[in-house]
C-alpha cells in the first residue's frame, strides 16, 4: 500500500502533529480560514455536488454556506426525475435559481466535481462521467470505493483532470450537524482525511483542503486514497457499525440468560456503550474507561477483554483480508442487481431492539453505568481493529478516527439517540451490506468462543491487558484530542 508522502500548502498554514514516535502534517480549520477559500479555489468557478445521499446534502449546503459572497456556485447534479429533487429544493437548490441540473450537464459545466453518488453508482456510472469530465477539472471523491472497483477492473481515471479525495470521518448528517453548531462555536466539524491521486497543474492540494476547511473540518490529516477505502470499508463492518451490532446483541442474550430483566440487559449492553462508555472515550481516551472502575469491577473488564481480543482479532483480520483482496467490493457491486429487485429490510426486528426502542422513551429516568463486562468485549474488539490497521501501515491520524473518533464524536451519539440499528440502516448501501454481513460474524465468534471461555475459567492470556495499559493508541489519541471539536454534536 502506498503510503503518504507529506505535502505543502501555497494557501493555508500547514501545522505538524506529534504523536508518539511519529510526526503527521495536517491543516487545522475553523472559520477564520474562509477568506482563503477563494485563493484555494482560483480558477473555479462552479462546484458540482453530484448525488444527495448521506454525505451530498450535507457537503452542498456547507460549501455554499462557506463560500456565500465569493462567486462561486455550488450546483447539484441528479438523474433526471430523481426523487431527491425534492429534498433539494427544501435547502435551496432549485433548477429556478440555477442551482439544480441534470447530473451530466452538471458534471460537464463544473470546474470542480464532487462525486457523491452511491457506490453502486459509481461503479456503473464511471466510465460516462470521466468522459463528461472537461480537461483540467478536479474530480473529488469523499470515498475511495470507485478506486477500489477500478483497480478489481483495471480501470484508470482521465490523464487530463485532477482527482483528489476529501474523506469526512463521519455520516452527512454529522457533518452538516457540527458545521451548523460551529456558527458558535468555531472549530466545531468533523475531522477529515484529503488525498491526492492525479495532480496535473499542482493545484490539487490545495483545492483539496479548501474543501476540507469549507466542510468544516477541525483539522484535515493526509492519506491515500488506496489506504482511506481499505481503513474506511473495514472499519464500518467492525466497530464502527458491524461489530457494535453483532456485540450488543450477543451481550444482550447474555444478560437475560444470566438472569437480568429484558430492560436491565439492554442497559448493560447498548446504552453501556453508546452512553458513558462513548462520553468516557470522547473526552479522555480508551484507557480512561479501565481507569474509571474500582479493583472488582477492573478484574471484569480484565477478564472480558482477555477472552474477547482472540476471538474479536480473528474476524478482524479477516474482514481487512476481503477488503484489501477487493472481495469486499466485489460483494458490494454484485449485491447490486439483488437489490433491485429484493430491496434491503430493516435490521431492528429482533427483541434487542424492540426493548431498546421502550428503554429510550425514559431514559431521562435512568442513570447508566460503565458495565465493566461489556467495557471489555467492546474495548478489545475496538483495540483488535486498532492493532490490525497498525500493522498494515496506516497513518496514526487514520486510525485514531477510524476506529475511534468517529466512533465516539459522530455514530454513537446519533446510535445512542436513535439506536444502534437504526444508525445502521440509514448509512450507505456499502456500509449496511457489510454490517448486515459480519455483524452476525461477531455475534457468533464473541457467543461461542469469548463467553466459552469465561463460563469455563478456560486460562485467559493476561498479557494481553498489560499491552493494552501501553499501547501506543492511548499518546497518539492524546495528541489528536488536542484538535478536538470544540463542542459535542447535538442530536434530538
Amino acid at each position: 500500500m502506498t503510503s503518504a508522502q507529506g505535502f505543502s500548502s501555497k494557501v493555508f498554514p500547514v501545522d505538524r502533529l506529534e504523536l508518539e514516535n511519529r510526526t503527521e502534517q495536517i491543516v487545522k480549520g475553523g472559520r477564520h480560514l474562509f477568506p482563503l477559500l477563494p485563493k484555494a479555489f482560483e480558477g473555479i468557478r462552479q462546484i458540482g455536488v453530484i448525488g444527495w445521499g448521506s454525505q451530498g446534502p450535507a457537503q452542498a449546503q456547507n460549501l455554499r454556506d462557506s463560500l456565500e459572497g465569493t462567486g462561486i456556485r455550488v450546483k447539484i447534479g441528479l438523474r433526471p426525475g430523481s426523487s431527491s429533487a425534492a429534498e433539494a429544493a427544501k435547502v435551496g437548490f432549485t433548477e429556478a435559481n440555477g442551482t439544480l441540473g441534470e447530473m451530466f450537464s452538471v458534471v460537464r459545466e463544473s470546474d470542480l466535481v464532487l462525486l457523491l453518488i452511491s457506490d453502486a453508482a459509481q461503479a456503473e456510472l464511471y466510465g460516462k462521467i470521466f468522459e463528461a469530465l472537461r480537461p483540467g477539472a478536479t474530480l473529488g471523491l469523499s470515498h475511495g470505493f470507485l478506486l477500489g472497483h477500478m483497480k478489481n477492473v483495471g480501470a484508470k481515471f482521465p490523464e487530463n483532470v485532477n482527482v483528489v479525495a476529501v474523506c469526512p470521518k463521519g455520516m452527512g448528517p454529522s457533518v452538516r450537524r457540527l458545521y451548523v453548531q460551529g456558527k458558535e462555536h468555531n472549530g466545531a466539524g468533523i475531522n477529515a482525511s484529503f488525498a491526492v491521486e492525479q495532480d496535473i497543474d499542482g493545484r490539487a492540494t490545495d483545492i483539496a483542503l479548501g474543501w476540507s476547511v469549507a466542510l468544516g473540518s477541525p483539522y484535515t490529516f493526509q492519506t491515500t486514497l488506496e489506504s482511506e477505502y481499505k481503513s474506511d470499508i473495514f472499519g464500518e463492518r467492525c466497530i464502527l457499525l458491524g461489530a457494535v451490532h453483532g456485540i450488543i446483541e450477543s451481550l444482550y442474550r447474555r444478560y437475560v440468560s444470566q438472569g437480568l430483566s429484558r430492560d436491565q440487559a439492554f442497559i448493560a449492553s447498548s446504552e453501556s456503550i453508546t452512553g458513558p462508555i462513548t462520553k468516557t472515550i470522547s473526552k479522555k481516551g480508551i484507557l480512561a474507561v479501565y481507569e474509571s472502575l474500582d479493583e472488582g469491577a477492573r478484574a471484569v473488564f480484565e477478564a472480558a477483554y482477555a477472552a474477547t481480543y482472540p476471538a474479536a482479532r480473528e474476524i478482524v483480520e479477516e474482514v481487512y483480508d476481503e477488503v484489501a483482496s477487493g472481495n469486499e467490493i466485489r460483494s458490494v457491486i454484485l449485491a447490486g442487481e439483488r437489490l433491485k429487485r429484493r430491496p434491503m429490510g430493516t435490521i431492528d426486528q429482533t427483541e434487542t431492539w424492540r426493548v431498546g426502542a421502550e428503554v429510550r422513551k425514559r431514559r431521562d429516568t435512568l442513570n447508566v453505568a460503565i458495565h465493566p463486562f461489556t467495557a471489555g468485549v467492546y474495548i478489545a474488539t475496538m483495540m483488535a481493529q486498532i492493532d490490525v490497521l497498525l500493522e498494515n501501515g496506516h497513518p496514526y491520524s487514520e486510525v485514531a478516527n477510524e476506529s475511534v473518533i468517529e466512533c465516539v464524536d459522530s455514530l454513537n451519539p446519533y446510535m445512542h439517540a436513535r439506536g444502534v440499528s437504526y444508525m445502521i440502516d440509514n448509512c450507505s448501501t456499502t456500509a449496511r451490506l457489510g454490517a448486515r454481513k459480519w455483524a452476525p460474524r461477531f455475534d457468533y465468534n464473541l457467543t461461542q468462543q469469548a463467553y466459552v471461555a469465561i463460563d469455563d475459567k478456560k486460562p485467559l492470556d493476561t498479557e494481553l491487558i498489560a499491552r493494552f495499559k501501553s499501547h501506543v493508541v492511548h499518546p497518539i489519541l492524546a495528541g489528536c484530542a488536542k484538535l478536538r471539536p470544540t463542542v459535542d454534536i447535538f442530536v434530538e
